[in-house]
């Protein structure tokens, strides 16, 4: 039976660049303190925790963040340990009835898209088969005008817009790393601001 499992904290590092390429690492660190019956069962508690606290924040960035905890939460550890490529321990201590360690796992991006889809969990990861692409953050003052205004700009500059959310008058969609200078160049002249700190940002 389980007595205590306190996760101390996690902390997501993902694969950011200049460009927004599709992210080469899905990775976190969880500090994990758990105490079970047996050292051996207090581990396997401490790995599953660890698992699902890096799966959401590694994920938050991309994914339905109220969905992807709800599944997250009644999903089986053989389900999400299919998602995990490496995991590696530091500072790793136990005693006959503790385990605690500094846990890093690195998520499969490709398995990740499957679970994600699987599960009916909206998301915007890039496929890493997709090429280099920019992630835009756009803020949609008119819905219909301004999204319309935006495809006619892409549609001029043969670019590319990929849809990966839409929530309100907010919109998240990727576009070639190729096209974006002249993207950014035809919008801002089109009367829409813009700002690029790996991630670009476009509102009126």
């Amino acid at each position: 039976m389980l007595k205590r499992a306190i996760i101390v904290s996690v902390m997501s590092v993902l694969g950011f660049g200049g460009a927004y390429a599709a992210p080469q690492i899905l990775t976190g660190t969880a500090a994990v303190n758990v105490t079970s019956e047996t050292a051996a069962a207090a581990k396997n508690v401490a790995f599953d925790n660890a698992r699902r606290q890096i799966i959401v924040s590694a994920l938050a960035p991309y994914a339905d963040g109220a969905a992807l905890g709800a599944v997250i939460k009644d999903a089986p550890a053989s389900s999400l340990t299919n998602l995990v490529a490496s995991s590696s321990i530091d500072g790793e201590q136990q005693s006959a009835t503790t385990y605690s360690a500094n846990i890093t796992m690195t998520l499969d991006g490709m398995a990740v898209r499957r679970w994600l889809a699987d599960n009916n969990i909206n998301s915007w990861l890039p496929d890493n088969n997709a090429g280099d692409q920019v992630l835009v953050l756009i803020t949609l003052r008119d819905r219909v005008g301004d999204w319309l205004q935006l495809n006619q700009i892409a549609r001029g500059e043969n670019i590319e817009l990929n849809t990966r959310n839409i929530s309100g008058n907010q919109m998240t969609i990727s576009i070639p790393e190729s096209g974006r200078r002249m993207f950014v160049a035809v919008a801002r002249s089109a009367g829409w601001q813009t700002s690029d700190d790996g991630v670009l940002r476009l509102w009126k």
